[in-house]
């Protein structure tokens, strides 16, 4: 159907356009130049001592991430419900037991060091931080936790490329940072991740495991290095194409400015719906440290039916909402996991997400706010 106001709505013109052509005319398409350069141009926003993995997606980056830490069966990985399945997925995969924080306010959605520390055991290995919406997660706490336990730290930064806690870039406090260039995050590629990580090692052999644990890559050997490879372990093929990887380059040029404009458009949502809808709560109000703003999540008052309702009749009127997210311990696959998350579960039947992203205009974002006035009681 066509949206009056759509949920997101993509920044692509000409120069990705031109990148496209530019590798379909160079007649190399995967695995090339354009990923080492993609690869290359990350590194420059996060620092010269990080490496980086491009890989087809974030739950690549996070799979690969869990496998370079050894995480495998009887090991226990903490990470919130309030979050995309594929972190829980990603933890099964290896066949280890994913266990479920809750958040830490009905102000801070993002996953709650204090929780988190309650259920630490022997088997814990690793914390998934998520910084939900683009918003950072209390990284001091974190890092302190997991020093104090002994345990590795992985960074969803999904919703939050060039986010950054007490100026220091977000995805540079774990092992690993993982990112999403999924067509609906701040910056995309259609489907794309990439692994960033400060140890070398990791990135070593995240680089082999995104290809089939092959030592050297197809455009190394047409490069001129001998023809002859190994296999030091099971691999997968989590390779980003070359056009993607085009596309990525002018993307993350675009990222800094584009930020900026979702940051001016919170801050006017938050006066609209402040003035507009008071008995309608928006989170992450009090954060002081520097989101990326990819969604704008609010809480409804009243229940689970009266947002599936909301969400009905804004469609009706051309608005397309969502929720982020429906909590990963309440899906079938998910159940049999004993889980305690009482402020997720408080909140969970209220959220909803109204449409964010830059080229958003103040009178489809009033249309919105007004819309939604005349769908609550």
């Amino acid at each position: 159907m066509k949206w009056e106001v759509p949920f997101f709505d993509l920044d692509l013109g000409e120069e990705e356009k031109q990148a496209a052509i530019s590798v379909i005319e160079s007649n190399w398409l995967t695995s090339g130049p354009r990923t080492e350069q993609f690869e290359s141009a990350f590194t420059e926003k996060y620092g010269d001592d990080i490496g980086a993995v491009a890989v087809s997606s974030a739950t690549a980056a996070l799979h690969l991430s869990l496998l370079a830490l050894d995480i495998g069966p009887g090991d226990e990985v903490i990470l919130p419900s309030l979050t995309f399945v594929a972190c829980a997925n990603v933890v099964r995969y290896l066949g280890a037991t994913p266990v479920f924080a809750d958040i830490s306010s009905e102000e801070n959605w993002n996953i709650s060091p204090a929780d988190v520390a309650l259920k630490v055991t022997t088997r814990t290995r690793a914390v998934m931080i998520v910084h939900y919406a683009g918003y950072p997660c209390d990284m001091g706490a974190f890092t302190q936790l997991c020093e104090q336990h002994g345990l590795h730290m992985i960074e969803d930064c999904s919703h939050a490329p060039l986010g950054k806690w007490r100026g220091r870039p977000l995805g540079t406090f774990g092992d690993t940072g993982c990112f999403s260039f999924h067509s609906n995050k701040n910056m995309t590629t259609g489907e794309g991740g990439m692994l960033i990580s400060r140890d070398q090692d990791i990135v070593d052999r995240a680089r082999k495991l995104r290809s089939h644990g092959i030592t050297t890559s197809t455009y190394q050997r047409f490069q001129g290095h001998r023809h002859g490879y190994d296999v030091v372990e099971v691999g997968y093929n989590y390779r980003i194409d070359e056009i993607r990887a085009g596309i990525g380059i002018v993307q993350l040029n675009k990222l800094p400015s584009q930020n900026r404009k979702r940051k001016v458009l919170v801050e006017q949502y938050r006066e609209l719906v402040a003035e507009e809808l008071p008995g309608v709560a928006v989170p992450f109000k009090e954060c002081d440290d520097e989101s990326s703003y990819h969604i704008f999540p609010v809480l409804l008052p009243g229940d689970e039916t009266l947002r599936d309702r909301a969400l009905q009749n804004m469609a009706e009127r051309g608005i397309q909402c969502s929720v982020h997210y429906h909590p990963i311990h309440r899906f079938t696959a998910y159940k049999g996991i004993v889980t305690t998350v009482p402020l997720t579960d408080q909140i969970a039947g209220s959220l909803l997400t109204l449409p964010l992203y830059p080229s958003l205009t103040t009178g489809k974002m009033e249309l919105v706010v007004k819309e939604l006035k005349a769908c609550l009681p």
